[in-house]
C-alpha cells in the first residue's frame, strides 16, 4: 500500500535569515535513527558539495551533521563518506534547487553496504536555500537543532521557510 512519509524537522538557529524549521525525510532501508536531540550542532556544508569521495573540510564535519547535495554517487555511498570523517548525521538536498514539494526515497544501493548515522533527505530548494544564506554570510556552516518536536509547538509560531507550501 501507499507509505505515509515519515518526517523529521530541524530548525536553523543561525544565520537569522533563515531562521525556519525546515522539513526532512528519513532514509527508508538505511542509516541510524536520531536518538539524541542536539540542541545546537553545526550543519555543515561538504565540500565538494555532492560528497563522493575525500571532503576538503572533513575536518569541520566530524561530530556535526553533514549538507550534502544529490548526485554523482548512492544516498548511501555519502552517507558512508560522511560516517568516515566522523558526521552524526548527513542532510542530503535534492540536486534539483526548484524542488519544494517532491520528496524522494533514498534507499539502499545494490552494495550491501551499511550505514550507521541517520541520512536525511531535503528538498532542494531548502538546501539551495540553507547554501546561499551561507555563502552570502561567508560562514562555514549553520547552527540547527534537530530534531525538533513540532508537535509542542503551536501552528502560528511554526516558522516555516516562506517558499514552502503547505
Amino acid at each position: 500500500g501507499l507509505r505515509i512519509h515519515e518526517y523529521l524537522y530541524f530548525q536553523v538557529l543561525s544565520p537569522g535569515d533563515i531562521r525556519y524549521i525546515f522539513t526532512a525525510t528519513p532514509a527508508k532501508d538505511f542509516g541510524g535513527v536520531f536518538n539524541t536531540r542536539y540542541e545546537q550542532i553545526h550543519l555543515v556544508p561538504a565540500d565538494p558539495p555532492e560528497a563522493c569521495g575525500e571532503l576538503n573540510n572533513g575536518v569541520f564535519i566530524q561530530d556535526q551533521i553533514a549538507l550534502v547535495e544529490r548526485g554523482g554517487c548512492s544516498f548511501l555511498s555519502k552517507t558512508r563518506v560522511i560516517q568516515e570523517h566522523g558526521g552524526r548525521a548527513v542532510i542530503i538536498a535534492d540536486n534539483a534547487y526548484d524542488n519544494d514539494s517532491f520528496y524522494i526515497e533514498m534507499i539502499q544501493d545494490s552494495t550491501r553496504r551499511t550505514a550507521d548515522i541517520p541520512a536525511l533527505f531535503l528538498l532542494g530548494r531548502d538546501g539551495y536555500m540553507i547554501r546561499r544564506s551561507l555563502e552570502q554570510h561567508g560562514l562555514p556552516w549553520a547552527v540547527i537543532s534537530i530534531p525538533v518536536n513540532v508537535t509542542s509547538i503551536p501552528t502560528y509560531e511554526m516558522m516555516q521557510p516562506p517558499w514552502t507550501f503547505w
